[in-house]
């Protein structure tokens, strides 16, 4: 696969013309200075004895995986030649071998194997009794269903998570060099997997321009996103890989850049973006590749990939999407997020905001939502909690899915990526996801969302798993956010208001301010009935006017309704894959404003190609009809919905007569004026 192209005597990296090529000024030299120092005061390098330790502990599981690969060759009963020459190697991949690590962090690795060591009694058996003989492991366990099948324990502290290749090969050479397309040759799929962490990494290191100035820049936005709560494959953002490719794209179209302007133009090119437009790093259809009939990422042949809502695909053969989890809410999160990061780099450089701590502020995930989701977790032991969360914490993110599905994407959801326990109660942990409606959808006039199938359906979902055992409890419940449970806070201490004097507080007191015009309707109607009631009308007044706690839900939202950038902006967008894909009406080109010597690169103009190839062939988003409780189906259609504040998912509670409390509406979807029809699930590539 082509990893660079030399035109004009320049070596160009990527499949596109970079934006700018212009270099640093001593403006950007002084601030890559400041983020660099601020990274490391933020503790997210590791002192050079951790660096040191973990070299240590790679050295001693070579050992392990070579006394292990000869105890198998002699089970086996190889010749005592092919016992002596029996060897299993050890790769890295992901943050550790991009260096891009913080102290503490697991180590991704990867046994490569002859053909005659086996994943199932070899790997997961031999090699799992060993090391749990081992005093120097600890917390060892096996998931040997996954996707990706790995081992993960403890060696001397430092956590590894292993998987397992077995190559067609009966001896493994010491060089084996596993970028070259010919070593997927007769693998198996668990393989090729296991295989394209380690070939991906190679990639992106022939890929980028400046590996330094890469991996400054990946440090920085992957500490921003998990302060931002972005960061999680598994919850349907995005993980460390992913992060890693959008950073190369931005470092490929501005090859000359310091950290500082990468930054900067990392949060500009992607709020700009046009999803479902892929990042692509490399062309997927290389001739040079090593073909071997293994399918590859195209949603002009694969109706699948269609659906995919944020594709960024691997640069390794056989390309895929690393990012197939992300869902409508959780891309419109990330969208607003890059938006953010753009206000804030703008205001850095117009020196509003001197310092990186703004861009850089925890988001208030408890302050951002009227209503959440709780979902329990409960087990009769430690062991059993471990794998019980592991498993509802991987079906978490369908949650999101099947909310969106059977809301029609009317009530959108804010899944935080990690969970909370509480001291007092270590059988026991909690997940949140935060509720609000959609813009646009009128917040009043109509019955609340009814999600309590959805929750069933889903409850359903986690207790088919394979490993239950009694004991395992999940419980999904409503809470609103002044019911919060203070675990959940630092301390376990509730905060006494609202976060006040950060970038965030102060951009929604400017949206509010901003929106009166949207919510003028809602006031107007509110003052209509202070009036009433000043001059004794209430009996004029609906049950709903009379109701003081049924206000309005007003979120300023500055994208459009599906969570994308505004079309009146210029998207940025990876090149077509070949010319079938290349051509569109409007075709144009990534290209360098000309400058006097004296203007900033920040002036480079942000015209690039559009991938019309790609736009065509995505998923068109087609109205389904709607399925009632009767089973009959509803033509989709306009929907009235009331005040999320009253959401309920629970089964009806019985109180007791003394204290009988009036009990609160449930979510549910009231459809006016539907004719009935077929209930079909249309989609379109």
């Amino acid at each position: 696969m082509a990893t660079t192209v030399q035109q004009n005597g320049q070596v160009r990296f990527g499949i596109t013309e970079p934006i700018s090529l212009g270099g640093p000024t001593k403006l950007d030299v002084i601030k890559t200075k400041a983020l660099e120092k601020y990274l490391q005061d933020a503790g997210l390098y590791e002192t050079n004895e951790e660096a040191l330790r973990r070299e240590e502990v790679l050295g001693r599981l070579d050992e392990i995986v070579k006394t292990w690969i000869k105890k198998i060759s002699r089970d086996k009963g190889l010749s005592d030649e092919t016992i002596e020459q029996a060897n299993a190697k050890i790769f890295t991949f992901g943050s550790y071998r991009l260096k891009v690590h913080g102290p503490g962090a697991d180590i991704d690795t990867l046994c490569v194997g002859p053909r005659y060591a086996t994943r199932g009694n070899c790997f997961f058996g031999e090699l799992h009794r060993m090391l749990s003989e081992l005093p120097e492991v600890t917390e060892l366990h096996s998931v040997p269903d996954a996707y990706v099948p790995l081992m993960g324990f403890k060696l001397n502290g430092v956590s590894i998570d292993l998987l397992y290749a077995k190559l067609p090969l009966w001896i493994i050479p010491e060089d084996l060099d596993l970028s070259k397309d010919s070593i997927l040759e007769n693998a198996d799929e668990q393989t090729v997997r296991s295989l394209n962490g380690c070939r991906v990494t190679d990639q992106i290191f022939r890929l980028v321009p400046n590996i330094q100035s890469f991996r400054t820049t990946l440090r920085c936005i992957r500490f921003w996103a998990k302060k931002r709560g972005v960061y999680s494959n598994v919850s349907g953002f995005l993980g460390g890989i992913n992060w890693a490719l959008l950073v190369a794209r931005i470092c490929q179209l501005y090859p000359n850049a310091l950290p500082n302007m990468l930054v900067s133009r990392f949060f500009r090119v992607y709020t700009q973006w046009r999803w479902p437009n892929p990042i692509l790093l490399c062309s997927i259809d290389d001739e040079g590749s090593y073909s071997l009939g293994l399918q590859v990422w195209d949603p002009r042949r694969n109706p699948k990939d269609c659906l995919h809502k944020m594709p960024i695909i691997t640069p390794a053969y056989p390309c895929m999407n690393s990012s197939y989890n992300v869902s409508a809410s959780t891309l419109r999160i990330m969208t607003g997020e890059f938006q953010r990061g753009k206000d804030i780099c703008e205001a850095m450089e117009a020196k509003e905001a001197d310092q990186w701590d703004t861009l850089f502020e925890p988001f208030g995930f408890f302050e951002a939502y009227k209503n959440y989701l709780q979902i329990n977790i409960s087990a009769s032991n430690v062991e059993n909690l471990k794998k019980w969360r592991g498993w509802v914490e991987s079906r978490f993110r369908q949650l999101t899915l099947m909310i969106e599905r059977h809301t029609y994407d009317m009530l959108q959801c804010h899944p935080h990526p990690r969970g909370f326990q509480e001291d007092s109660r270590p059988l026991q942990c909690s997940l949140f996801m935060g509720l609000q409606r959609k813009q646009g959808v009128p917040a009043a006039g109509g019955k609340p969302f009814d999600i309590r199938r959805t929750i069933e359906e889903f409850k359903n979902t986690v207790y088919g798993y394979m490993l239950f055992v009694p004991g395992m409890e999940v419980s999904v419940s409503h809470v609103m956010r002044r019911n919060i449970p203070s675990f959940v806070f630092p301390g376990g201490v509730r905060p006494l208001r609202k976060s006040k004097g950060t970038w965030d507080s102060k951009r929604s007191s400017e949206e509010r301010v901003s929106s009166t015009g949207s919510s003028s309707t809602i006031t107007s109607l509110e003052n209509k009935a202070v009036k009433k009631r000043k001059l004794g009308d209430d009996e004029t007044l609906t049950d709903q006017s009379r109701n003081s706690k049924r206000v309005a839900v007003s979120v300023h939202l500055e994208k459009g309704e599906d969570g994308s950038p505004n079309s009146s902006v210029e998207s940025i967008c990876s090149a077509p894959m070949k010319d079938d894909c290349s051509k569109g009406a409007g075709e144009s080109h990534l290209v360098e404003k000309k400058a006097t010597p004296q203007a900033s690169h920040c002036q480079e103009s942000e015209e690039v190609e559009d991938n019309f190839g790609f736009r065509n062939q995505v998923v068109k988003q087609v109205s389904v009809s709607a399925i009632t409780s009767n089973g009959s189906s509803l033509s989709n259609g306009a929907v009235e919905v009331e005040e999320l504040e009253d959401v309920l998912v629970q089964q009806p509670v019985v109180t007791h007569k003394a204290s009988v409390q009036q009990r609160k509406p449930i979510i549910k979807l009231n459809f006016t004026s539907l004719g009935t029809t077929n209930a079909k699930n249309i989609r379109a590539c």
